[in-house]
């Protein structure tokens, strides 16, 4: 079958400047994890799905990537390591 087109991604000036590059993060991470979360959750803004992934390079730790599903793209508003964040089938 066809493959859909992969969405580029867009990341606010926020995410990049004030978070990604802040934290020291690998854009290759956050691109990943909004495109395959192993899991999501939705924000208390509407329209922005937070998507969650582990990272490997950060001993396992849980990196948070707010996103924005566009027609077109996907608008990254926001990321970062969250140490509270567990997959919902977590006990």
């Amino acid at each position: 079958g066809l493959r859909a087109p992969v969405k580029p991604l867009r990341l606010t000036r926020h995410a990049l400047v004030d978070r990604i590059e802040f934290y020291g993060l690998d854009v290759a991470w956050v691109e990943h994890i909004a495109r395959e979360p192993e899991w999501t959750a939705p924000d208390p803004q509407p329209g922005v799905e937070r998507r969650f992934g582990r990272v490997a390079e950060l001993g396992g730790r849980v990196l948070r990537v707010a996103c924005v599903e566009e027609e077109d793209h996907i608008r990254v508003l926001s990321v970062h390591p969250d140490r509270k964040a567990r997959p919902p089938d977590a006990p």
